[in-house]
């Protein structure tokens, strides 16, 4: 029983590990930026630059949050645009567990929370920019 109990403990930190470090080689490897069009729609690259000067935290929260409502809202209601590739949706459950995270932190660990903010922030800016060249391939098409 005990064995069992230690083999599923080790089996999920590993799978914990293995998820996070997956999310942070996909938003380090990350392809170019967001398309000018898109990110003038978006307000995660103002974000990204606030969070230097060391604002609060909630807003810029909160502004980020409104980024990927607008993107989930497109890619349910887009004609074509849905997340296919497993890196997509490890993207967005990235973002979740990086805005429950932030959550938890902003109050007991402010610099981490301010690190989940930045994360959350790349992660709204690859799909974004995904987002952007699929729509850009099929209005060509």
């Amino acid at each position: 029983m005990l064995t069992s109990i230690l083999i599923i403990a080790v089996s999920l930190v590993l799978l914990v590990y293995w998820f996070r470090y997956t999310c942070v080689l996909l938003v380090r490897n990350a392809a170019s930026p967001c398309p000018s069009e898109a990110s003038s729609r978006f307000s995660y690259d103002s974000v990204q630059s606030r969070l230097e000067t060391g604002e609060a935290l909630d807003p810029l929260e909160a502004s980020l949050q409104k980024d990927f409502d607008l993107l989930v809202y497109l890619l349910e209601h887009a004609a074509g645009l849905e997340l296919n590739s497993i890196e997509d949706r490890l993207l967005v459950w990235d973002y979740k567990v990086m805005r429950a995270f932030y959550r938890v932190a902003k109050i007991a660990a402010p610099a981490q929370a301010r690190t989940a903010l930045k994360e959350m922030a790349a992660v709204i800016g690859i799909l974004a920019g995904k987002l952007g060249e699929r729509a850009g391939v099929q209005s060509r098409a």
